[in-house]
């Protein structure tokens, strides 16, 4: 018998903590109902179309990327910090008796939260000056609304974009069922897919653009430990495509290596072959 698990729409694992004397300014970047652990009140997102309608693509934004902003998130005193010294590479696995798209939908609404809310310490930095592009290295990304027609925004705008769209679909009970009974969409696994794709360039733009201000925050543990155990789960079931994630193949290299416990990498650990620094054809 196949056992089901009754998830909560607001169903979290962990939860950031702000260091002694630390803040986070701004409105925190979390979806409607969502509690914020310092306190603030949580903002309900614009709603989109669902997710499944549109699409991204990245391309190269013309622009050399600075080496020491590349080098800053590899440093070994700071890839070295993590929340707990846990074995993800274990913690992923179906457990048996678990019904996949349960296990799918469980972690894939955890993995919302805790990016909506790692990306809400650093909101107060990413404004539309500060991020004129949705960029990582020599990539940036674009949205496409369901019609397929390129939308020009932000990196706080893609992020909003990405957010609530998200935010639809995982209180969506005919997407995500919670109830007793209530099948899954045959698209279901397509939709987590791209839930991923979208979740995977939110963290690398924090990684890329905002690492300084994580570190400010003492919060570089938090993301080292949400990146690897997010990438981890992607690659047990293929959610993720290697050429999509190349980008960030050096970090991954690092965190991910050992099942996500730390220390040195080894070759073909990222599992997305070229460097990410050389990354930027259009996809």
């Amino acid at each position: 018998m196949v056992k089901t698990l009754r998830r909560h729409p607001m169903f979290q694992t962990w939860q950031l903590r702000v260091p002694p004397g630390g803040w986070v300014q701004g409105t925190p970047h979390l979806p409607v109902g969502a509690a914020s652990p310092w306190g603030a009140s949580a903002r309900g997102p614009r709603v989109f179309p669902a997710l499944l309608g549109r699409k991204s693509k990245a391309k190269p934004n013309g622009k050399k990327p600075a080496a020491e902003e590349k080098k800053m998130y590899l440093e070994p005193e700071y890839t070295r910090s993590r929340i707990t010294d846990v074995g993800f590479k274990e913690l992923v696995v179906l457990p048996r008796e678990i019904d996949l798209n349960e296990w799918l939908a469980s972690n894939t609404t955890t993995f919302f939260h805790h990016v909506n809310l790692q990306y809400s310490t650093i909101s107060e930095f990413c404004t539309g000056e500060a991020c004129q592009t949705m960029a990582v290295c020599n990539t940036q990304y674009y949205w496409y609304d369901e019609r397929g027609k390129k939308v020009k925004c932000t990196a706080p705008q893609y992020v909003d974009f990405v957010m609530s769209s998200v935010q639809k679909l995982v209180t969506d009970e005919d997407v995500f069922p919670t109830k007793y009974g209530r099948e899954f969409p045959s698209s279901f696994e397509a939709l987590v897919k791209k839930i991923c794709k979208y979740l995977f360039h939110v963290l690398a733009h924090i990684y890329w653009s905002h690492f300084k201000e994580t570190l400010a925050l003492e919060l570089h543990g938090h993301l080292n430990t949400l990146y690897a155990h997010f990438i981890l789960f992607a690659r047990e079931f293929n959610l993720l495509d290697p050429k999509e994630t190349a980008v960030m193949d050096d970090l991954t290299e690092v965190l991910c290596s050992g099942g996500g416990r730390g220390g040195g990498g080894g070759a073909g650990a990222s599992g997305g072959g070229a460097g990410a620094q050389n990354h930027g054809k259009e996809r």
